[in-house]
């Protein structure tokens, strides 16, 4: 736990009581301020009472007496509507913050030059949080990884000299984290997302940058520059006097890292200064994937890990469960779980990053279903649909070679018998399903171990 010292004496409100509120407030608590708790939820409120936190309707609370609000991220700030709670606040005079806010100033108080990566980005912050905490481990050092990744970061070890936290951070995290100051921030991308939340695209990226922007003095901002908010992001950054490494998967760039065939460049002053290749981590297939490769590679460098070091240990990487996560083998055939796909967005980039793919979709179906990935067709062999969107996406694959399994079980059993009689030399059982899970399993998570569980169970299974 991170006590956060920075309200010491004072008493601080907390609304939406889930697991980083929760650890908001034993933080606080530690801290020595306090805590008065609430949430809309009687379960909630029952497990911050049963953690023995004071809870009150902060409806009925003397506001005067409070020196912050702390929301969960998940509670609207500004759109479509301010939560009541931020109402509230904001007529009394009282800050609004968010937990990644409350570990800046205590790691501003306490450790200010500690090594503090950040990432954003549409897509790809979690797999490149999670590379750049596997190097930080393969190479001796003590990293902290936490954030929207899933573990709470008031929850991770103290801010220390040889200490690194890695956070992976969301636009309604940073919203909530108005004096955000890593050493090292990243943000890979800015596509349309959470628009219900931030109103427009253009407000959205704002969001974003302000992660970039706050790059503390001596630090590095890393910015992919393949979309126009980005390009524009990073040439503020560099204006703004901080060092600015530029990472592309579209185009050359002069300073900072972009492709070549299958290589990835370094490059300063417009010459390679290293070439290296990630073809050999099978976790880090695709395009998509040498991206965050490349901001993960240019994060360590910027903490002063060696080429060498990086590249090595990057070849290691086992990558994310539920997300490109390779299962195992049966002979020829991998099995490959990518059950985060949860849109068509999500599923063309394992269907990118892969020839012979036995394909298993379906679930509850997003808007426009699967039509945007038809150019992809030609890399599936058959499909397998599941769920609710079968007969949707049946009628979107035409005459191209499916069946409706119905069920996840049927779907990989009849998958792995064709893919076992192909004779590619790489046929690939493929659980993308550009869908969400809700049909069949309450969650991706659920769903993707099912998969997981089912392949394992498979007579000559081999790990991968």
């Amino acid at each position: 736990m991170i006590p956060v010292t920075t309200f010491k004496g004072a008493s601080v409100a907390v609304f939406g009581l889930g697991g980083s509120g929760l650890a908001t407030c034993a933080a606080l608590a530690a801290g020595g301020a306090r805590v008065i708790a609430w949430d809309d939820s009687p379960a909630s409120l029952a497990r911050a009472e049963a953690a023995g936190h004071e809870t009150a309707d902060l409806r009925h609370i003397d506001w005067s007496g409070i020196a912050a609000l702390v929301l969960a991220p998940g509670v609207p700030l500004t759109h479509p509507a301010p939560h009541w709670s931020v109402g509230l606040a904001r007529v009394n005079g009282v800050e609004v913050l968010g937990d990644i806010e409350l570990f800046c100033r205590e790691r501003r108080a306490t450790a200010p030059r500690s090594p503090f990566v950040a990432i954003t980005g549409t897509n790809g912050k979690s797999t490149t949080t999670a590379l750049i905490t596997h190097i930080l481990a393969e190479t001796g050092r003590d990293p902290q990884m936490g954030g929207n990744i899933g573990t709470a970061v008031l929850s991770l070890a103290p801010p220390a000299a040889g200490r690194s936290h890695v956070v992976e951070c969301s636009s309604f995290q940073i919203d909530l984290t108005p004096s955000i100051d890593p050493l090292v921030g990243i943000c890979l991308n800015v596509t349309p997302d959470h628009l219900d939340r931030h109103g427009t695209i253009d407000l959205y990226a704002a969001v974003k940058e302000r992660l970039v922007a706050g790059v503390q003095p001596g630090g590095t901002a890393i910015v992919g520059i393949d979309d126009r908010h980005s390009q524009t992001m990073a040439d503020r950054a560099e204006r703004a006097g901080h060092r600015t490494v530029r990472i592309s998967i579209r185009n050359p760039v002069a300073d900072g890292l972009c492709l070549e065939g299958g290589d990835i460049l370094r490059m300063q002053a417009g010459a390679v200064v290293r070439r290296f290749s990630i073809a050999a981590a099978g976790a880090l297939r695709g395009t998509h994937n040498a991206q965050n490769a490349m901001a993960a590679y240019a994060a360590c460098e910027a903490l002063g890990l060696s080429h060498e070091a990086i590249v090595r240990a990057m070849l290691t990487f086992p990558g994310l469960a539920h997300r490109m996560e390779q299962v195992g083998r049966i002979g020829r055939v991998l099995f490959v779980n990518d059950s985060k796909a949860t849109n068509a967005d999500s599923a063309e980039k394992a269907l990118a990053a892969f020839s012979d793919v036995y394909w298993i979709a379906g679930g509850t179906p997003k808007e426009g279903g699967i039509a945007p990935l038809a150019r992809f067709f030609p890399r599936i062999r058959k499909s397998y649909l599941i769920g609710k969107s079968a007969a949707d996406f049946a009628a979107t694959l035409g005459d191209h070679p499916h069946v409706i399994a119905g069920t996840l079980d049927r779907a990989v059993a009849l998958a792995a018998a064709d893919a076992a009689a192909d004779g590619a030399a790489d046929p690939v059982v493929l659980l993308s399903p550009a869908c969400a899970s809700y049909d069949q399993f309450p969650n991706f998570e659920v769903r993707g171990t099912a998969f997981r569980d089912l392949v394992l169970a498979m007579p000559g299974v081999a790990k991968v």
